[in-house]
């Protein structure tokens, strides 16, 4: 069952300005007077708040908050009036966004399905592979993440991140997310083989299509959950594994190779 929710991000050019969060800020700061006290407000660290603000500050290129150096307990801030017109404009927009929401989660189940799918035709990408699916386990560490994503059919696809990464993008059992993989990324082997990898990603498939190059082959391998996964090999390693349609292959990727990403 769908749950519908609305993200309002404000962008600068091809950059984020930011979201509710940042605007929350801005409002806090326009009404306290101090960014350290509008981030205690909003639940923000001292040192994230300024950076917030200087981030604001070189993406509006004119400045939204004027400050007052003065450390931790002195100085002061204040909005200019462009930072108070993009409040404005923000929570004007983001009442009109409530009520779509509201709107969109009164339609029927199937017209949800279809919302889906035309939210994953909006990401842009430039890596060849998208694959689809839903954290299904998150294993910590000191410095990177093991990632585990269920996509269709029920396979499995391992990613390695940084811990950052996985907070950023809010990975956590349950979410969508999508798996981003390059095809000079994924290797090709052959079933039987008796070859030992390290590669956490073995994908069984069978060749669907070959589109051959001067150099380079590109390879489509039909996975049996319905996915595709396209690998780019030299054309001598095309022939060295006698690769054709049709053929059982294996795709292998390695956990490093995967960037996930999320759309909110």
């Amino acid at each position: 069952m769908f749950e519908f929710k609305g993200i309002l991000s404000l962008y600068a050019g091809e950059s984020p300005l930011g979201g509710r969060d940042r605007i929350a800020l801005l409002a806090k700061i326009g009404e306290l007077g101090s960014i350290a006290a509008a981030a205690r407000a909003v639940n923000m660290s001292y040192k994230g708040a300024w950076d917030a603000v200087d981030a604001m500050n070189n993406l509006a290129h004119e400045p939204l908050v004027l400050r007052a150096v003065g450390g931790r307990s002195g100085g002061g801030a204040q909005l200019t009036p462009r930072a108070r017109r993009l409040i404005e404009m923000f929570r004007t927009i983001e009442t009109e966004q409530q009520r779509l929401v509201t709107l969109l989660s009164s339609m029927e189940p199937a017209t949800h399905d279809d919302i889906e799918l035309v939210r994953r035709f909006m990401m842009r990408t430039s890596a060849r592979n998208q694959l689809a699916g839903t954290v299904v386990m998150v294993e910590s560490g000191a410095v990177n993440d093991v990632v585990e994503l269920a996509i269709q059919g029920g396979q499995r696809i391992v990613a390695t991140v940084t811990s950052d990464s996985t907070k950023s993008l809010g990975l956590v059992p349950g979410k969508q997310a999508f798996a981003l993989i390059k095809a000079s990324s994924v290797l090709i082997g052959l079933p039987g083989d008796a070859l030992r990898l390290s590669a956490r990603n073995q994908l069984a498939g069978t060749i669907s299509k070959m589109t051959h190059g001067a150099v380079n082959t590109e390879v489509a391998i039909q996975l049996p959950n319905g996915n595709v996964i396209v690998a780019i090999v030299t054309e001598a390693s095309a022939d060295a594994l006698q690769l054709a349609e049709g053929l059982e292959v294996v795709a292998i990727v390695k956990a490093s190779s995967i960037i996930l990403a999320t759309v909110d």
